[in-house]
């Protein structure tokens, strides 16, 4: 089936025949359904878009999508998304990763796909622990974490996920929650627009082995204290109230009160502005910690660069302009031989 001008998909329609087999409770449920609802809105066809996943919880996420699919490699589903790409940059494709695929053994994949630019969206599921293995830590488990295979607590300084997006110098980066399906819906749907590589983290609870790992930021009554939404030329204000805001003082993000300060005195946010996206990557503090900065959730940084498919497409276009058609059979066959004496 396919979006006409007259039938509209929904997110039924995007849902396959397949038993959902995620732990009951597992945030993988909300990340499933936002996903169906924002590609049945953005009338894409079935049929042009892909999704494919590495090795984990997550990554049974394409047998849950009516559409075409592949569970891959461990590490590797940024690198195989990518060659879909170059040879069918026609398609919607999707890549489904977890904190563990992604920056453990697919750390290398992952900085080169964002470095290319291949207009593909990445959707990086965090749960801080590798759950299919049953509970031993991952790349982005707190240090002194105890897990299975960290008894006495985990020594590993743990990944910064959005921080090595900057670093390889992503065009899009962003960051939300299972727990806020709204939010988590408006940030898919910004993916989707944007042309280039997307990378979306999205911490997603897991019940069983690291449950409550992120409750500070997504119960009802921790989360305004502890959390910014990022909008859109809008300032950085938090609070149950919206009683505290962001300002800078020199090249330093600091609380203050707006009975103090007016909104025209905060942190105006601009997603373009690549200075100030660093230094929200950096908003990465425990927030057990006295004085810790608020967690940031929404776009921190998009630019438009190039596109990696119509560089390379543009390159053969020059080539075969040059040296005409070419031979394929002649290709495999080489053009120089050497004599062994």
């Amino acid at each position: 089936m396919s979006t006409t001008d007259t039938q509209q998909l929904t997110a039924k329609d995007l849902a396959t025949d397949q038993d959902v087999r995620w732990c009951p409770g597992c945030g993988d449920y909300s990340i499933l359904k936002q996903m169906q609802s924002t590609l049945a809105e953005a009338g894409i066809k079935k049929e042009d878009t892909v999704f494919v996943s590495g090795i984990g919880c997550s990554s049974r996420f394409p047998y849950y999508m009516d559409t075409y699919g592949m569970h891959s490699i461990h590490g590797r589903a940024t690198a195989i998304a990518s060659g879909l790409k170059a040879t069918r940059p026609e398609l919607s494709v999707w890549v489904i990763t977890g904190d563990g695929d992604a920056l453990s053994i697919g750390g290398n994949h992952l900085i080169h796909a964002l470095r290319r630019n291949f207009d593909v969206n990445i959707l990086l599921f965090n749960n801080e622990i590798y759950g299919l293995t049953k509970g031993q830590y991952s790349p982005t488990s707190p240090k002194g974490q105890v897990t299975k295979s960290t008894p006495m607590g985990s020594l590993d300084h743990p990944f910064n996920p959005l921080a090595l997006a900057m670093g390889a110098e992503a065009t899009f980066i962003a960051r939300s929650m299972d727990r806020d399906p709204k939010h988590m819906r408006a940030i898919l749907q910004a993916a989707d627009a944007h042309k280039g590589t997307s990378l979306i983290e999205i911490y997603q609870n897991c019940n069983v082995f690291n449950d409550g790992a992120f409750e500070v930021f997504t119960d009802k009554s921790t989360k305004p204290k502890h959390t910014i939404f990022l909008e859109e030329g809008e300032p950085l204000t938090f609070g149950d109230e919206r009683e505290f805001g962001i300002r800078m003082n020199g090249m330093k993000p600091e609380v203050v009160q707006l009975k103090d300060f007016s909104k025209e005195d905060l942190w105006i946010h601009d997603s373009k502005d690549m200075g100030k996206a660093l230094i929200l990557t950096r908003m990465f503090d425990d927030p057990r910690k006295e004085n810790a900065l608020p967690r940031p959730f929404g776009v921190f940084y998009r630019e438009e660069r190039y596109l990696y498919e119509d560089a390379m497409q543009g390159q053969i276009d020059r080539a075969k302009e040059i040296k005409g058609e070419g031979d394929l059979d002649q290709l495999i066959r080489g053009g120089h031989t050497w004599k062994v004496a």
